[in-house]
């Protein structure tokens, strides 16, 4: 029956099946259990290639009891805003983080990123998240640092002078400009090495090509990024027409 703690044995099937290079999904049929457990289970313990069935077991198991040990009682039972179901936040938590360190991040970046974009709010102090994910400060202070650097969170005072870190609807617009101009400097460093390795041979044609693909691609995106932030991202109030003879659909 699916639910429930994944067992030793069907670790052991999990660790096989990548062995075979078998998809999650044709793994997690065999199991009977959901995609996104195979897939959260694999990245919490290794990625695909340094997954252990043995060591992932130890490892959650060791989890378990430090959660256990670290949670005061009751406080799993906190009820959530909006009638949500708390196991179930939690579980979407887990599978969002998941895939997210697939894209690259690293396990606590993509933990504190889900953590903010799955806040209401949308904004919380680094004490918040040390204390809501059961971790160090440095450790978020690092995956903090890293998130501004690609542009995906905004710092603001509040009215505490606490420094608070935001997410919006510009999340990935801002992350996607920001990529954009790391692009860009990359672009202009390989046409500096075309003038150094000389124009015309193989190693200048290369980085000449390089370039060019870069840049055309970078262009597109960032053209498409901002054509998609003016039509799904409009402000009330913005439209030329008065607001009570717009469609409550535009916007």
């Amino acid at each position: 029956m699916p639910g429930g703690r994944l067992t030793q044995q069907e670790r052991r099937q999990i660790a096989l099946g990548l062995a075979e290079s078998l998809p999650y999904a044709e793994i997690a049929r065999g199991l009977d259990r959901p995609t996104s457990t195979v897939t959260r289970e694999v990245m919490r313990n290794g990625g695909p290639t340094a997954y252990r069935a043995e060591i992932a077991h130890r490892s959650t198991e060791q989890r378990t009891r430090r959660r256990k040990q670290s949670t005061p009682r009751g406080a799993e039972a906190a009820p959530q805003p909006y009638g949500r179901d708390a196991e179930a936040v939690h579980a979407f938590e887990e599978v969002f983080t998941t895939f997210m360190m697939a894209s690259g991040m690293s396990t606590m970046t993509a933990r504190v990123m889900a953590r903010l974009i799955l806040t209401d709010s949308g904004s919380l102090t680094a004490s918040e998240l040390a204390q809501g994910l059961q971790v160090s400060p440095a450790s978020v202070s690092k995956a903090i640092t890293f998130l501004d650097s690609q542009g995906f969170i905004r710092r603001e005072r509040d009215e505490r002078r606490r420094e608070r870190y935001i997410v919006d609807d510009d999340i990935y617009y801002q992350s996607m400009m920001a990529s954009a101009r790391s692009t860009a400097q990359l672009v202009a460093t390989a046409r500096q090495g075309v003038g150094v390795l000389g124009s015309g041979t193989p190693a200048a044609m290369r980085l000449e090509n390089i370039a060019r693909f870069l840049d055309f691609v970078s262009e597109s995106i960032t053209r498409a990024a901002d054509q998609a932030r003016d039509i799904l991202h409009t402000k009330p109030g913005t439209a030329s027409e008065p607001a009570a003879e717009s469609s409550p659909e535009q916007g």
